[in-house]
This record gives C-alpha cells, sequence and structure tokens, in this order.
C-alpha cells in the first residue's frame, strides 16, 4: 500500500499557517483542526517549514509564556523530511521512526504539495492491511481444506 492511497481516503487538504502567524494563533489552529502540526507556507504557497505541538511545548520551555507571541518562523522546523506519493507505508513508518517525525509532507515529483500524512494516518492503513492479509490467508486455508 502507498501513501496515495492514505491520501485518496483522508483526502489531500493540508493546513498552513503563515511565517508570520504567531505560536498563540498556531496553537490557535491545531486545536481548532484537531491536528498535531502544520505547514508554514509562504504567501505564494511555497512550504518554508512544519511547526507542530512539539515545537511549541519546546518554545514553552525555553522562552515562556511570551514565547506565544514570537513568530512561528522562529520555532519551525525547516529540514523536512517528505515522501512522494509512490512511498509504500512501511518505508514512510521507517522514516518517522528514523527521524522521529509524526508528519510527513507528501510531495509531487514536481515539487508541489499532494498533502500530508500523520504516524496516525499510516498506523491505520497498516493495521487495515494487515487485517485484510489475515482475512485472505483465513478464505485460502478454509477453501482448502
Amino acid at each position: 500500500m502507498t501513501i496515495a492511497i492514505i491520501l485518496k481516503r483522508k483526502g489531500a487538504e493540508v493546513i498552513s499557517v503563515s511565517a508570520q502567524d504567531t505560536v498563540g494563533q498556531v496553537a490557535q489552529i491545531l486545536a481548532q483542526h484537531r491536528i498535531g502540526a502544520a505547514l508554514v507556507r509562504d504567501g505564494g504557497q511555497d512550504v518554508l517549514g512544519i511547526v507542530s505541538e512539539r515545537d511549541i511545548v519546546r518554545a514553552i520551555g525555553a522562552h515562556g509564556a511570551e514565547c506565544v507571541t514570537m513568530p512561528a518562523a522562529h520555532l519551525m522546523t525547516r529540514a523536512l523530511h517528505t515522501v512522494t506519493p509512490q512511498t509504500r507505508i512501511a518505508e514512510a513508518l521507517s522514516l518517522m521512526t528514523d527521524r522521529r517525525v509524526r508528519h510527513l509532507p507528501v510531495m509531487e515529483e514536481d515539487g508541489s504539495l499532494a498533502g500530508m500524512v500523520s504516524i496516525g494516518d499510516l498506523v491505520k492503513a497498516r493495521i487495515e492491511e494487515a487485517v485484510h492479509e489475515a482475512e485472505e490467508l483465513r478464505h485460502y486455508v478454509e477453501s482448502a481444506g
């Protein structure tokens, strides 16, 4: 199973913030949409980075409550780990584990944004895949017996 299948099911909508949005505004957007991260994009919709709940917690720990007025650009992660729609789920899970990230932007070969997947999206798809494989095996055994 590939990332493209997950995007087909969940959709390609990606919640984004601007680099100038404050940490407080970003936290409100994450809470409103019940998500753990948002891409940081410029006016031309180019992806500049990603800001996550973890980034916000680290900023609070380092700077205290005044960090809520800091712009997202000050705490976003600029070096993105990405996948393509053709990336297999197992490969994406391995990347998330190795890089200790919970969200992966999905980029087309031309560099355009295709969507974003979370660790939850990948685990859910992997469980569905395992259940399907078990059902097929059970049917095979039943028909062979």
